[in-house]
């Protein structure tokens, strides 16, 4: 079992900067694979960033890529988000995902463990 906290998110003007945390409970998890995705009003979760099951590479999503960092603090059990040039279409309830299964890793449906997410409105 993993309990997933966010934070971090909050009203910022376009081409601000965000850092949005994921505390998790488990002691093991810097074996657990994680990844961050988000969800807009009317529309379905979508990936944002992970790491490969090894941890050496991350992905992001094109609309993300070179805006976006994802990072983790193993000592913090915390992954990370760094999100810089925040455009309003970035505005979204963020969330935190955990221990992807053997499905695609930029698919909600592949991780068992979700946090509650958090808010980012980013006015224009």
């Amino acid at each position: 079992q993993v309990q997933l906290v966010e934070s971090g998110g909050g009203l910022v003007q376009a081409g601000d900067s965000l850092r949005l945390s994921c505390a998790a409970s488990r002691r093991t998890f810097s074996s657990v694979t994680t990844a961050w995705f988000r969800q807009a009003p009317g529309k379905e979760r979508e990936f944002v960033a992970t790491f490969s099951r090894s941890g050496g590479n991350t992905y992001y999503a094109d609309s993300v890529k070179g805006r976006f960092t994802i990072s983790r603090d193993n000592a913090k059990n915390t992954v990370y988000l760094q999100m810089n040039s925040l455009k309003p279409e970035d505005t979204a309830v963020y969330y935190c995902a955990a221990e992807r299964t053997t499905g695609l890793y930029y698919q909600a449906s592949s991780y068992n463990y979700w946090g509650q997410g958090t808010q980012v409105t980013v006015s224009s």
